[in-house]
C-alpha cells in the first residue's frame, strides 16, 4: 500500500497529499497579486490602443510590439491562474468571478485593438524592409504570415461589420449544446442482472467497455442512439447551418475552397489532408484483420459495433501512481538524458494534479503558462489506461517546456498538427518498456490491445471522421440538401468501406454524426488526430527500429529540434525537419504496417493462454 492509494470513499482534496496537487502560488500568491497584473494589462491595453495611425514609424511599431508582448505574456498568468482553480473545482466561486472577469477583458482587448491587422496590412512596404532588422527577429515569422494570408484580411469596417455577428455564428454550437446534453433526459434501462442503469455518456461507456453481456451491450447502443435517432432532424438542420456558415466564411474572407479556409492559416495544402483521408481508407486490411481476431476470441456469431470497446480478455490489474511515474520516466530513456532530467523535474514539484477529487474537472489535459511552467491534469484511477494518460500528457509537457526554453514568447506556441506527436510518442515507448518488463500474458495481451486502440480511435477512425467532414462540406458546398438521411448515407458507406462486411449492418449507427461534438464546435480539426499519429509512428520508426545507429542519433536530434521549435515556422515544414513528409503514401501507410506487426504479436501471446 503506497501512501498515495486514494480510495474512492475518500474523493475530498484535503485527503489527498501535497505532493499530488498543484502548486498554483507559482502563477500567483493570491489574489491580490493578481489584480495588480490585472490592472495592469488594462493600462497596457489603453496604451497600445494609444498607437493606432503610427505603424508608419519604425520605432513606434517595435514598441508597440515589445509593449503587446508584455501584455500577452501577463494575460497568460491571468488566465490561467483562475481556470485551474475552477478546474479543481467548480464550484470555487472566486476562481469563477475572477475567469469571468479577465475573459471580459480580453474581449474589450479584441474590440478596441480590431484596426492592428489591417493598418499593419496598409503599412507592408515599409514593415517588410524593417523585420529583416535584429530588433524584429521575434517578430518577422508573425508578421510574414500575416502578410503571406493578405487576401483574406478584411478592411477594418468590415472585420467591423462581421463581429456584430459573431454570437449569432456560435448559436448553432450552443443549440446542438442544448439540444443532445441540456434538454435530454436520459432513460434507463434494466439489464441482465437485474441492475438498472441510467443511459448516461458515461454509463454508455462504460457498459460498452466493461461489460461482457452482449445483450446487455446492445440493448444500451440502442437505447444510447435511439435519443439522437428520435432528433435527427433537429440536429441535421443544426449542422446544416454549420455548413452553410463555413461556405459563406469561405466567400467572405476570399478562400478558393472550404478546406483551405480551414487549412490555410496554418499553411496545409489540401493534398495534405486527402492524402490522409484516401490514403487511409485503401489501407483497412489491417482494420479488417484486426475485428476478424476479435469476433474470435470473444466468441462472437455476430459481430456489432458495440462490440468494439470490450476488452478481449477480463484484466483488472492496478497500477499504483508512484510506480506508473517510475515506469513512464524509465520508458522515455531512449530520448537521452536530458529529456529524462526534464521529466523528473515535471513529476516531482507540483506540476501535476494527479488524484479525483470532488468538483474537479474530469479527464485530462496538460496547459503551459510561459514564464511559469506547464500544468498537468489527471485523474489517475489505476488502471492501465491511466498509466498511459500519464505518458501521454507529458508528452505534451515536454513539448511545452521544450519549446518555452528554447523560443521567445510570440514563437512559443505550437499549432495542434505537430502538437500530438510528442505524446503519442511517449505512449509508444511505454508500451515497449512495459511488454519488456513482463511475462504476464494477459498483461502483455491488456498491453498492445492499448497501442492497437490507439491506432483504430486515434488514426482509423479520426481518418473516417475526416473523411465525412469533407464529403459534407463538399455537398454544401454544391448547393445540395443536407438532411439526416443524407448524412448518414454518408456514414454508412465510410463504415462499410473501412470495416467491410465483419460487422453486422445496423441503421442505428449510422446517426453517430450526430454525436461527434468536434463536427459542431470545431469543423476540420479531427483530422490532425490522424496525421500526428502518422508522423510519430515514422519518428518511431526512424528512432528506434532502424538498424543505422547513425539513423537512430539524427532522427533523435531533430525530433528534439521538432519539440524546441515551438511555433517557429509552419508545422509541415517542421515535420519535414524532422525526417516527416505527410504528402507521401509510404507516411500514411507505415500505420498501417505497424498495425500489423503489433497484430502479429497479439496472435502469439494469445496462442500462449
Amino acid at each position: 500500500m503506497g501512501k498515495n492509494k486514494i480510495e474512492k470513499k475518500e474523493l475530498k482534496r484535503d485527503n489527498v497529499g501535497q505532493e499530488y496537487k498543484w502548486n498554483l502560488s507559482d502563477i500567483y500568491e493570491n489574489y491580490s497579486a493578481w489584480e495588480k497584473d490585472f490592472e495592469k494589462v488594462s493600462e497596457l491595453k489603453k496604451e497600445l490602443a494609444g498607437f493606432k495611425g503610427q505603424f508608419g514609424n519604425e520605432g513606434k511599431l517595435l514598441e508597440f510590439f515589445q509593449k503587446q508582448e508584455e501584455m500577452d505574456k501577463i494575460s497568460y498568468k491571468l488566465y490561467r491562474y483562475p481556470q485551474l482553480a475552477r478546474d479543481l473545482n467548480s464550484s470555487d466561486k472566486e476562481a469563477v468571478e475572477h475567469l469571468q472577469k479577465v475573459q471580459f477583458l480580453f474581449a474589450e482587448i479584441s474590440t478596441e485593438l480590431s484596426w492592428v491587422n489591417s493598418e499593419l496590412v496598409e503599412n507592408r512596404e515599409n514593415i517588410e524592409k524593417w523585420i529583416e532588422k535584429k530588433e524584429f527577429d521575434d517578430y518577422r515569422f508573425g508578421l510574414k504570415n500575416l502578410f503571406r494570408l493578405q487576401k483574406h484580411i478584411l478592411e477594418e469596417k468590415e472585420s467591423k461589420l462581421l463581429s456584430y455577428y459573431s454570437s449569432f455564428f456560435s448559436s448553432p454550437r450552443s443549440i446542438y449544446s442544448e439540444v443532445t446534453v441540456t434538454d435530454v433526459e436520459w432513460p434507463q434501462v434494466t439489464l441482465n442482472s437485474g441492475e438498472k442503469v441510467d443511459v448516461t455518456p458515461a454509463n454508455y461507456s462504460k457498459i460498452l467497455s466493461k461489460n461482457r453481456n452482449q445483450e446487455d451491450r446492445k440493448l444500451m447502443f440502442q437505447t444510447f442512439y435511439t435519443i439522437y435517432e428520435k432528433k435527427k432532424n433537429t440536429i441535421a438542420a443544426i449542422y446544416n447551418s454549420i455548413l452553410q456558415k463555413g461556405i459563406a466564411s469561405k466567400k467572405a474572407y476570399n478562400y478558393d475552397s472550404f478546406l483551405l479556409s480551414h487549412l490555410e492559416s496554418d499553411n496545409i495544402p489540401e493534398e495534405i489532408y486527402l492524402n490522409l483521408v484516401n490514403t487511409a481508407k485503401n489501407n483497412t486490411k489491417p482494420l479488417q484483420r484486426y475485428l476478424k481476431l476479435r469476433k474470435k476470441i470473444l466468441g462472437l456469431k455476430k459481430y456489432y459495433n458495440f462490440d468494439g470497446s470490450i476488452n478481449l480478455i477480463e484484466f483488472d490489474k492496478e497500477y499504483e501512481y508512484d510506480d506508473a511515474k517510475e515506469m513512464v520516466l524509465n520508458s522515455v530513456a531512449p530520448l537521452g538524458k536530458d529529456y529524462v532530467e526534464k521529466m523528473k523535474k515535471a513529476i516531482s514539484e507540483g506540476w501535476l494534479d494527479v488524484f479525483e477529487a470532488k468538483g474537479k474537472r474530469t479527464g485530462a489535459y496538460s496547459a503551459g503558462v510561459y514564464g511559469v511552467h506547464p500544468y498537468m491534469l489527471l485523474n489517475y484511477n489505476k488502471t492501465l489506461d491511466s498509466v498511459f494518460t500519464l505518458a501521454h500528457e507529458l508528452g505534451h509537457t515536454l513539448h511545452t517546456l521544450y519549446s518555452d526554453e528554447n523560443q521567445p514568447f510570440s514563437m512559443a506556441d505550437y499549432t495542434i498538427f505537430v502538437a500530438e506527436v510528442a505524446s503519442t510518442f511517449n505512449e509508444r515507448l511505454l508500451l515497449d518498456y512495459m511488454l519488456e518488463n513482463t511475462n504476464d500474458p494477459k498483461e502483455r495481451i491488456a498491453l498492445l490491445e492499448q497501442e492497437i486502440g490507439n491506432i483504430v480511435g486515434t488514426f482509423y477512425f479520426q481518418a473516417l471522421l475526416a473523411d465525412y467532414e469533407y464529403q459534407a462540406h463538399k455537398l454544401a458546398e454544391a448547393g445540395e440538401p443536407i438532411t439526416a438521411e443524407v448524412l448518414s448515407k454518408i456514414m454508412e458507406d465510410l463504415f462499410d468501406k473501412y470495416y467491410g462486411d465483419i460487422i453486422e449492418k445496423d441503421d442505428l449507427i449510422y446517426i453517430f454524426w450526430a454525436r461527434v461534438p468536434h463536427f459542431f464546435n470545431s469543423p476540420f480539426y479531427v483530422y490532425q488526430y490522424a496525421t500526428c499519429f502518422a508522423s510519430s509512428a515514422i519518428l518511431y520508426e526512424k528512432m528506434i527500429n532502424s538498424s543505422d545507429e547513425s539513423e537512430k542519433k539524427q532522427t533523435l536530434d531533430k525530433y528534439i529540434q521538432l519539440l524546441s521549435s515551438g511555433g517557429n515556422d509552419f508545422p509541415m515544414e517542421q515535420l519535414k525537419k524532422a525526417g516527416v513528409d505527410l504528402s507521401k503514401i509510404e507516411t500514411i501507410e507505415a500505420v498501417a504496417k505497424q498495425f500489423d506487426l503489433l497484430l502479429d504479436k497479439l496472435e502469439v501471446e494469445i496462442g500462449k493462454l
